[in-house]
């Protein structure tokens, strides 16, 4: 179930949220993330927001079926071109469907002990090889921020356990710091797994 007091700050924010700028590792990466899909190839951008990384996708020549529990994010992807569908983590319920998923920054909002059944419905989604791109804030506890969002945090080893139990292979890390929504600089981890 989402966390309505999240969504309620994601929904009063659309315009705000569209004009953050991405760090530049996490532009990096999501042109890293098309190319390695290849043109044509089916992803599910997870936890999608407004749908501007659905739409960049869709540029590079990807299929992109995007997913988000907001619905004024879901309304304004659907605007621009974007095939957007509300629900929630627990939606994910395909078997070996996708080329890759993308899940920049969505997962940290699912509660610590549901993280794990996240993961494992992820890797059942990909085909097998399939990609994944994870970004998650890096941190320890549960808390909310300045805007009233429920955040999980976790440290670089937890997340890299979790993806391991799940089946994936981890072929790539990063990490950097960036400004979000709420104004602060956090932490934050890139990974790139294949099922």
């Amino acid at each position: 179930m989402p966390d309505q007091k999240t969504i309620d700050a994601y929904t009063s924010r659309v315009t705000q949220y569209l004009e953050i700028p991405l760090p530049p590792e996490q532009v990096a990466v999501r042109q890293d993330f098309a190319d390695a899909v290849g043109a044509g190839g089916y992803v599910l951008d997870l936890g999608s927001g407004p749908g501007s990384d659905s739409a960049f996708l869709m540029r590079q020549g990807l299929k992109v079926r995007a997913l988000d529990a907001t619905p004024a994010f879901v309304a304004h992807a659907r605007e621009n071109g974007v095939d957007a569908h509300l629900g929630t983590f627990d939606d994910v319920t395909e078997i070996s469907a996708y080329d890759g998923v993308y899940a920049s920054f969505s997962l940290l909002h699912a509660p610590r002990a549901d993280f794990p059944r996240h993961l494992g419905a992820i890797y059942t989604a990909l085909k097998p090889g399939g990609l994944l791109f994870l970004g998650m804030k890096l941190g320890t506890g549960e808390h909310r921020d300045a805007l009233d969002r429920y955040y999980t945090y976790h440290t670089q080893p937890e997340i890299e356990a979790a993806l391991t139990a799940a089946g994936f292979t981890i072929d790539r890390i990063e990490r950097g710091v960036g400004k979000g929504l709420a104004g602060s600089y956090d932490g934050f981890i890139l990974v790139f797994a294949h099922a």
